[in-house]
């Protein structure tokens, strides 16, 4: 059973959504980022106080272990795209659904400094969006548009992934 991957900007509701849809297909959910914590003995701020490369280097070895798994409902850190190999990795095993959310509207309910590269302020988080989107868009066999009541985006979710079959 094909992995079902959710990529995005940070806030944009991939670990919201992720939790949902397990619950809703009986299936194992893993957030990317708190897994790559467990297995590296490491906090992701204490990877980016050394550098961002040593946090893409992590996030890397994360993405191997979990694309070798079959059947999870996988939550990626935001930036995942931004290396091709973790894009190919997650192809191979998984059906990959970007899910966009305006840079608007993040700023307006993602508490921005508790995630190391929003530390910055509101504005980091559009900077971001306008340099990943192409990569999100590029990666993604799925699109779902975060816009509406989270019941209204989780049934387009469950839809787009039925549709998609086992």
């Amino acid at each position: 059973m094909k992995n079902i991957v959710l990529i995005g900007m940070p806030g944009c509701g991939k670990t919201t959504f992720g939790r949902a849809l397990a619950e809703r297909l009986h299936r194992p959910f893993i957030d990317a980022d708190a897994y790559l914590e467990e297995k590296e003995g490491r906090t992701i701020q204490s990877f980016f106080a050394e550098s961002e490369k040593a946090f893409r280097d992590a996030e890397e070895r994360t993405v191997e272990d979990l694309s070798a798994r079959q059947g999870l409902i996988i939550a990626t850190g935001g930036g995942v795209v931004k290396r091709q190999s973790n894009v190919v990795k997650l192809h191979a095993s998984g059906l990959i659904i970007f899910i966009d959310r305006r840079a608007e509207d993040i700023v307006t309910d993602v508490e921005v400094e508790k995630r190391p590269l929003l530390k910055e302020g509101p504005d980091k988080v559009f900077t971001l969006y306008k340099e990943r989107i192409a990569l999100y868009r590029a990666a993604a066999d799925r699109i779902l548009e975060n816009r509406g009541s989270e019941k209204e985006v989780l049934a387009r979710l469950l839809y787009m992934v039925k549709s998609e079959g086992p």
